[in-house]
């Protein structure tokens, strides 16, 4: 492409709260203790669904790996964010983008699978209770969780290899948080096309094809619940699910409105806003939603504590 401005750049400038010079201490402080969150949260729902024996369903087995990945999720982006923060040094080398990306896709990637196979697990208890300790026994709940976990590893590297080949040109600000397909995609030059489809038609795959499971399966639940003649028994099984509900609305709600959401030269700031979302309050929020409307859960933390 003759006249476009190819350069060979060596690293990438996050900008991320770089707008906001006198919050950036007030910043470190909120996402440092948001972190710790997400740790201490994450791993006590860990801790409890392995040593309770109680909680020793596939409900709570897929719990456990769900918060185990919340964690892994957040620690590929937010310790990099507080050092920037903290350091005020937002070089990061366009091997540690391509690294951070393709982990961050693998992760997001196992977390809608993730979400869809918890859904599942709740159609089939509700929905099929005679045949639920024949269909979710332990292997199949190992297989959807391995399955869950390596399915998007050939995806994310195959995009990352893909958005990292092509030519970077003009200016290295990644207007962004942390490496993010979007932004750093939008700093690539020449036929772009090829690669801004396959991330969509990724998203599609990966996102929203869990996504109508999860409402297919939640559409079949609530007819069920709704020919229950008890309305306790009707309230109980609401009350099962409406804690994976929440977090779906939250991680997807906020995840499209950044990949599909029309684009304007203003969108960046709502993008890392509504990144944020997915990327730390989904997981901060995860374990209180879990915790305050599950009666084994807390009766599990109660054990734990007194011992």
């Amino acid at each position: 492409m003759s006249g476009t401005n190819f350069t060979l750049i060596m690293e990438f400038i996050l900008l991320g709260f770089s707008d906001l010079p006198n919050l950036q201490g007030f910043l470190f402080g909120v996402f440092l203790v948001t972190y710790m969150s997400i740790l201490t949260g994450n791993g006590l729902i860990i801790v409890i669904t392995k040593v309770d024996p109680a909680l020793q369903t596939p409900m709570y087995f897929f719990l456990g790996n769900f918060s185990f990945v919340e964690i892994c999720y957040t620690s590929v982006t937010l310790p990099r964010m507080l050092m920037n923060l903290l350091t005020q040094n937002r070089n990061i080398s366009v091997v540690a983008c391509a690294v951070q990306l393709c982990f961050f896709l693998i992760l997001v990637i196992a977390e809608c699978l993730l979400l869809a196979v918890m859904a599942y697990d709740r159609y089939v208890v509700i929905c099929k209770p005679l045949y639920y300790p024949l269909i979710m026994n332990y292997k199949m709940c190992v297989q959807l969780v391995i399955g869950a976990w390596i399915t998007g590893i050939p995806v994310a590297v195959g995009q990352t290899y893909r958005v990292f080949f092509l030519p970077f040109c003009g200016s290295n600000k990644l207007n962004h948080v942390f490496c993010d397909m979007p932004p750093v995609v939008k700093l690539t030059c020449g036929d772009t096309f090829a690669s801004q489809f396959s991330v969509y038609a990724d998203a599609a795959l990966f996102a929203l094809i869990p996504l109508l499971l999860i409402l297919g399966s939640y559409v079949k639940i609530i007819k069920t619940i709704l020919k229950l003649p008890s309305t306790t028994g009707r309230y109980k099984l609401f009350s099962t699910c409406s804690s994976h509900f929440m977090v779906v609305i939250l991680f997807f709600g906020s995840g499209f409105i950044v990949y599909f959401r029309p684009k304007s030269n203003n969108s960046e700031g709502l993008d890392k806003v509504f990144s944020l979302f997915y990327t730390i309050v989904t997981p901060m929020f995860n374990p209180m939603i879990y915790t305050l409307r599950n009666k084994d859960i807390i009766g599990a933390l109660r054990k734990l504590t007194l011992k």
